[in-house]
């Protein structure tokens, strides 16, 4: 089973002013910190609430030019067992990297692996009356037609007429 494991991190920032400038420079410092190692995890803007009255709020909390940023770090975990597996996985690669920054599992789903198939599969142009099939290309008029200049068939097909 794949999943998709959001953590989120509080990412402490030094000698800032606005909330904007603090998630520019958590984002920057956390992005330093995972690449190269760790490039195809998404690093996004958290999102913060009021726990007393649910209304939304910067991500960044500044007091004294300093601040707390909340970020929202995504990555795909493959072939585990249970959603508390892909968890302690994302945690433990995204927490190695980030020394002292704390982390919270905000989220966790299972990637459906059927209908990334099924999607492939419906991408694939079909074959239309225009397009050369393998058939074609084996029969001998196409073959006479693929001569090269001095009457020699092209490399590429003297081993389908060998067979």
């Amino acid at each position: 089973m794949n999943c998709r494991v959001v953590v989120e991190a509080a990412v402490p920032v030094y000698d800032v002013e606005t909330p904007d400038e603090a998630v520019r420079i958590a984002i920057s410092k956390t992005g330093e910190m995972l690449n190269p190692d760790l490039n195809y995890v998404e690093i996004n803007m958290g999102q913060r609430s009021c726990p007393h009255c649910g209304e939304e709020q910067e991500p960044a909390f500044i007091a004294a030019d300093e601040s707390l940023v909340a970020l929202e770090l995504e990555m795909t975990v493959f072939n585990v067992e249970r959603e508390e597996h892909a968890a302690r996985i994302a945690r433990k690669e995204i927490g190695q990297r980030l020394e002292n920054i704390p982390l919270d599992v905000l989220e966790i789903e299972p990637i459906d692996e059927e209908t990334d198939e099924d999607d492939t599969e419906e991408s694939e142009p079909e074959t239309t009356e225009t397009e050369t099939t393998a058939d074609e290309i084996t029969s001998d008029t196409d073959i006479g037609e693929r001569e090269g200049e001095d009457g020699k068939v092209l490399p590429e097909f003297e081993e389908l007429i060998d067979e």
